[in-house]
């Protein structure tokens, strides 16, 4: 029987297409535009919201599901460059959530569309660090009056644990294979090591000169001009016009009047500029509803593309073994194995597809999931030429699954290397004992008790486990020296430890090959695979799934385990309460407890601290 959400959410999709189609007549109101005399155009791009790696399925009145990817906004951005039509372009923020890597790759293509002598005219109500380097590469940038800059540099704060551990009763016990592997820090210590302190000082120094370069190039000024910018900080926009931050204060209304003061009155303001438009039938007509309701139940009929392509596939999010649950808003939020190996293996038998860029988006995760992507690759190496982009961050297990392919691609701010091993478990037996529960261990076997939460590593377990992770530590670097080489500019041991790095120092080391984004990437693999530019396309892999998809995948029964990790249970009962109190140090938490779930599933894992970095 259909849940009772599930059935709710069914007559909603039911009553939404019966209501009158006046309510989607916006969405069409330029349906007759190409009997008449067409208008110039200004682009609007707004970007609102996270911005997502993993592109959304469009083929549904509804639009894509989500936040709109990073590809989907550069595809439109260089959609405009080349349209004829398109005079110039508007930039508008709505509480952006976009990364550090991803800020460089679309300056990358607003520099493509104001290459080709297009303006670029950008309007915000207030700017921080990360949306100033942004928005400091448009031609014209204005904000609101009483607008506020906080333009005051770069923040970032590490995870550490132990101290809700004391407090419980759990006893962390973790092994590390490298000298800077701090990932098991956040669990075992309450503050930073000195290794700790001397990565985040190389990886934060990294970020801030990508993001002083990226205003200073914007706005044609010294590198030592932005960083008295930023060291002033806080501004009016008043102010910020007076110190030469921004070209403007104004409010909505003149900014519009000025850009059609530049390029005519009659111009006109396209808003969803690239975007799918709507093609539904009256739905005055209650027949035709009914007829679309069938079309919608009976799933998307998308024809096998025979044209040449080249496929992009995602490793998006934690590593993790095996399929994602199925869920109404997406699949649970990571990169998980088995869909992403049946796509490379997709990838590998289409012989349309000529070509593979691989988008790593991770800060890693299971070690075993990490190789079966990784031997995926390999696979599709031996048929067709692969790159890989990487995307904010691509390191730990997101560089095991980069390091087969022969070229890498990262941008300047990519977090990337931390090549090390991860190993440990939570004891919880003194927490029990709070609350009046004791166990008692029966075992057979030496090693009987090695990955219990009874008790702590005994030193021979403790050999033993080192052991074996140092074994997969060596897979790890065999890897990385075999594909890698003498590009490699130091040791393998003087590089790896644990060592995590900007994308622009992984350059100086060997590690990454290219300073570029997913455009570069693109480019690049084309001419390798002697693609001329309009005979190809691009093919995400697997094609992203629909809302009507995604509902029905919802009704089948869920495979997932209705207990929950203790990990887990001990966010919830704080949750509400950090929700509204400290959201982004809740969404640190919660990675961080994500990943002592892949440790109590596998016992060790490829992964990097937990950090946030935020400009």
């Amino acid at each position: 029987m259909m849940p009772v959400r599930s059935r709710r959410l069914a007559a909603l999709l039911i009553t939404t297409l019966l209501l009158p189609a006046t309510l989607f007549a916006a969405e069409d109101e330029d349906s007759g535009q190409s009997k008449r005399k067409r208008k110039a155009e200004v682009a609007v791009f707004t970007i609102e919201g996270q911005l997502t790696e993993t592109p959304k399925a469009e083929d549904l009145p509804f639009g894509p599901q989500g936040g709109e990817s990073l590809l989907q906004l550069v595809q439109r951005f260089d959609k405009a460059a080349e349209d004829e039509d398109v005079q110039a372009a508007v930039v508008l923020l709505k509480s952006p959530a976009v990364g550090t890597a991803q800020i460089d790759e679309l300056r990358q293509a607003m520099l493509r569309f104001t290459a080709t002598g297009k303006p670029i005219y950008a309007h915000v109500e207030s700017l921080t660090t990360g949306s100033y380097a942004l928005l400091a590469g448009a031609t014209r940038l204005s904000v609101v009056p009483t607008g506020d800059l906080f333009i005051n540099g770069l923040y970032g704060e590490q995870l550490f644990l132990r101290g809700l551990f004391d407090l419980i009763g759990v006893t962390p016990d973790f092994l590390t294979c490298g000298t800077h592997k701090t990932a098991a820090e956040q669990y075992m210590r309450t503050g930073p090591s000195e290794a700790s302190q001397e990565m985040s000082k190389w990886l934060y120094d990294g970020i801030y000169e990508s993001i002083i370069r990226l205003i200073s190039e914007g706005r044609n000024v010294d590198a030592e001009k932005v960083r008295g910018w930023i060291d002033d900080g806080l501004y009016s926009a008043e102010a910020a016009k007076e110190h030469g931050i921004i070209d403007a204060v104004e409010t909505l209304a003149e900014f519009e009047a000025h850009i059609k003061q530049e390029h005519g009155e009659d111009l006109k303001f396209v808003k969803k500029y690239g975007k799918k438009k709507s093609s539904l039938p009256d739905l005055n007509n209650p027949f035709a509803a009914f007829q679309l309701w069938a079309e919608i139940l009976a799933g998307p009929q998308t024809r096998r593309s025979t044209k040449d392509a080249i496929a992009i596939v995602y490793v998006d999010g934690p590593i993790m073994l095996g399929d994602p649950e199925a869920s109404l808003f997406g699949s649970a939020g990571g990169a998980y194995s088995t869909p992403i190996q049946e796509a490379l293996d997709e990838v590998a038998r289409d012989d349309s597809i000529k070509a593979l860029v691989l988008r790593v988006s991770s800060p890693g995760g299971s070690a075993v999931a990490s190789d079966i992507i990784l031997g995926a690759t390999k696979r599709v190496k031996e048929k067709k030429p692969i790159v890989v982009s990487m995307g904010d961050v691509a390191a730990s297990g997101g560089y095991y699954v980069s390091c087969g392919a022969d070229t890498i691609f990262a941008d300047e701010a990519t977090i990337t290397g931390s090549i090390g091993v991860v190993a440990g478990k939570l004891v919880t037996t003194d927490m029990w004992k709070k609350i009046g529960i004791n166990w008692n261990p029966i075992e057979r076997g030496e090693n009987a008790n090695i990955l219990s939460s009874y008790s702590t590593f005994t030193e021979e377990e403790k050999a033993h486990f080192q052991s074996w992770m140092d074994e997969i530590y060596g897979v790890f670097k065999g890897h990385v020296t075999a594909i890698r080489g003498d590009r490699l500019a130091k040791p393998i041991d003087d590089i790896a430890g644990g060592r995590v790095y900007t994308g622009k120092q992984g350059i100086e080391l060997g590690l990454v090959d290219r300073i570029g984004g997913l455009h570069d990437a693109i480019n690049y693999i084309a001419e390798e695979a002697k693609l001329e530019k309009d005979d190809y396309e691009i093919r995400v892999v697997p094609r992203p799934k629909s809302f009507i998809e995604t509902l029905f995948e919802d009704m089948a029964p869920s495979k997932k385990d209705d207990d929950e990790h203790l990990s887990l249970g001990l966010l919830e009962a704080a949750t509400p309460l950090l929700k509204s109190a400290d959201p982004e140090r809740l969404m640190l938490l919660k990675q961080a407890l994500r990943q002592l779930d892949i440790i109590h599933k596998e016992g060790v894992m490829l992964t990097m601290p937990v950090m946030d970095v935020t400009p």
